[in-house]
């Protein structure tokens, strides 16, 4: 039998509430003073939340993996993330609500800079989000289509973008026209498999058309593509654990990622403390609440300990209007590490707590990743975080007789 079915079978529904809370990038290693980030943050409400729950840390994928977004997320809600391997553009398509056809490919873009054909910045600074979406509009205006393809646009946030390409013919078999560092040459996407050269073709084709709209534009003088997508074919949290999502996050690959997995997405503010206005007022309509978190996990990209060691406390001081609000299951994770030290994600073992009813107190000192290895859950595949939750919350059935 498989994972899914098994699910199907055992969940059961009843009027319990599940609270997922997502400090995206949360997990860290030692570097200022030898503590990681959670170490050196003034954390007094999650320090005493871990002393009463079940706490341990989670693998997004599997042992020195290190993850992207969407893999680690959909592990998290319990998926598979080997299985449902699902590409950023479709997530980030979704999350600032544009509609996708089966004809489509999804791609994610950056607005980046280069100078002598090197990148220099693969976020153009984080240009401003209302600059973002000038440039949008001119590229729109003055790019329509390539062919037979037509080309959409929709800005994001800051730096990010998206593109949609419609058209008959098209594959997402395309590699990333992106270096992934900087300093490295321009890279044009690739295709993958034979019946992709289009694909590729036309994406490179846009790269260099909208360079000649943005020349002048400097920082954001180029755009770099990546996450090629089609709509993916996966069961909704609905079908598999019989639960009512609802998702509360700013950013929009992470409102795709929720709309893709059937969360209805809740209207929030840009502060944390909307996001928990949000949570409040929505707290009778649904028993299943994904509450996210995009700071923590942008701090640690730039390299900046203190800031997202500032982002961890200001969370910390939102904790009792959540803990008000007495969700029957609670869980504060992280979907995967990433350590200032390193600057980018890693694949290192994120800290997870859990309080309910249910679940053993295990009297640790403080909500860390040294003192959560300590704690009773042990180290586990993040994907099994979902029945934990389910099973605090008593929705799942005995198996066998």
């Amino acid at each position: 039998m498989e994972r899914e079915e098994l699910f199907k079978m055992l969940t059961v529904r009843n009027e319990k509430k599940i609270l997922l809370v997502v400090l995206d990038g949360l997990g860290g290693i030692p570097f200022k003073d030898g503590k990681t980030e959670l170490e050196a943050a003034n954390t007094p409400n999650l320090d005493a939340l871990a002393k009463e729950s079940s706490c341990g840390l989670s693998i997004p994928v599997r042992e020195g993996i290190t993850p992207g977004s969407g893999p680690a997320h959909l592990a998290i809600f319990g998926y598979d993330p080997i299985k449902y391997e699902i590409g950023r553009g479709i997530l980030e398509a979704l999350g600032v609500g544009m509609d996708v056809t089966k004809r489509d490919v999804a791609v994610r873009g950056n607005f980046a800079t280069i100078e002598n054909g090197i990148i220099t910045d693969r976020r153009a600074g984080r240009i401003p989000t209302e600059v973002n979406r000038q440039l949008i509009k001119e590229i729109s205006d003055r790019l329509k289509k390539i062919d037979d393809v037509e080309i959409i646009l929709k800005s994001g946030r800051e730096h990010r973008f998206v593109l949609i390409l419609r058209g008959d013919g098209l594959s997402d078999e395309v590699s990333d026209g992106d270096p992934e560092k900087e300093g490295l040459p321009q890279k044009l996407p690739q295709p993958l498999a034979p019946q992709a050269g289009k694909t590729a073709e036309i994406a490179s084709r846009f790269i260099k058309e909208v360079e000649k709209i943005l020349k002048d534009k400097h920082p954001a003088n180029t755009v770099l593509l990546r996450g090629f997508s089609k709509y993916p074919d996966i069961p909704s949290m609905e079908e598999i654990f019989k639960v009512k999502p609802a998702a509360i996050a700013t950013y929009p690959m992470y409102r795709g990622l929720a709309k893709l997995v059937g969360m209805d997405i809740l209207d929030t503010g840009e502060s944390l403390q909307d996001e928990v206005n949000s949570l409040k007022e929505n707290w009778g309509k649904y028993d299943f609440f994904y509450l996210h978190v995009k700071k923590t996990d942008s701090y640690g990209e730039d390299g900046n300990f203190e800031n997202k060691v500032k982002v961890i406390e200001e969370f910390d001081a939102h904790l009792p209007q959540i803990l008000a609000l007495k969700p029957d299951v609670l869980v504060i994770t992280g979907d995967h590490s990433t350590p200032s030290k390193m600057k980018s994600h890693s694949w290192h073992p994120v800290p997870f707590l859990l309080k309910s009813s249910y679940c053993f107190n295990d009297d640790l000192k403080a909500f860390t990743e040294r003192e959560c290895r300590k704690g009773s859950l042990g180290v586990f595949y993040a994907q099994e975080g979902m029945a934990l939750m389910l099973a605090n919350a008593l929705r799942l059935k005995k198996f066998g007789a």
